[in-house]
């Protein structure tokens, strides 16, 4: 092929591709445009509201009104009280083995019905001359004479005397009357034969709790009256000069092992009242 023709030749297809770039072109124009997004405005959605917080009041328990009857009306105690009181002497050889006397026994009771701010004796206090003659002899006077003088003066209200137990073991009875403005007691008995020992209750409360106690026992324990220093049942009379205070005593004859066995019992029985 010569050079012009050859020339020719690729002028032609430069010009076709040309043609055919231009086709291409215009077959992508015509494609249709693509629209632009519409921005459609849309108003936000209320945020809701939090949601609010409902503030309860406290609940309250409910009141209950009290069930609870009232109490009846407590009725004073009867003005007087009859009562009896047993003695029951178990003082012997087999409970108090140590020297233990021949003839044993108690003398006669004696004491009172009386006032808080009246005692016929209390441990730790020096005898009076009746008890210390009641615990010496086993009489009963000059006792029944300060008891008289104390009913005088309206700090006692009954002289309580009675028998004694011939031979202990063995027992004996009493009755009297407590009020409400003598509602203490006090009864005591010489152990016999003894310098100056004896048994007895001081100032027992016999309305308690308001109301008449209905019964009430004591175990008896020996107390020394102070006023004789022998040392055993048949000691020979010893006068303690001066005299010393009534004590209870934890010593021999009376300790059994290392206590001191009771000589007996008082009971207190509520008869009336």
């Amino acid at each position: 092929m010569g050079n012009t023709e050859f020339r020719v030749h690729m002028f032609g297809m430069q010009v076709g591709l040309a043609v055919l770039l231009i086709v291409i072109a215009g077959a992508c124009g015509s494609q249709p445009s693509v629209p632009e997004a519409t921005s459609v405005l849309t108003e936000p959605s209320p945020t809701p509201a939090p949601a609010a917080t409902a503030t309860m009041p406290p609940v309250e328990e409910p009141t209950v009104a009290p069930t609870s009857v009232p109490p009846s009306p407590t009725e004073p105690p009867a003005p007087s009280a009859r009562y009896q009181l047993t003695f029951q002497a178990t003082w012997s050889a087999a409970t108090h083995p140590t020297d233990f006397p021949p003839n044993p026994h108690f003398s006669g009771l004696i004491g009172a019905t009386h006032s808080a701010e009246v005692r016929l004796w209390a441990e730790g206090e020096t005898a009076t001359p009746g008890i210390q003659n009641m615990a010496e002899t086993g009489e009963k006077s000059p006792l029944d004479g300060e008891i008289e003088a104390l009913i005088a003066d309206g700090g006692a209200c009954e002289l309580v005397s009675g028998g004694g137990v011939a031979t202990s073991p063995g027992s004996v009875v009493v009755g009297f009357t407590a009020t409400r403005e003598c509602n203490l007691v006090s009864v005591v008995t010489m152990i016999a034969p003894s310098p100056d020992w004896f048994v007895g209750v001081s100032a027992l409360d016999l309305l308690g709790e308001g109301e008449w106690v209905e019964e009430f026992v004591v175990e008896l324990l020996p107390y020394d009256a102070g006023t004789d220093s022998g040392v055993s049942y048949t000691s020979p009379d010893e006068p303690t000069d001066p005299p010393e205070v009534i004590r209870m005593l934890a010593e021999e004859p009376f300790v059994v092992d290392v206590s001191v066995p009771p000589l007996g019992t008082f009971t207190f029985t509520l008869l009336d009242g």
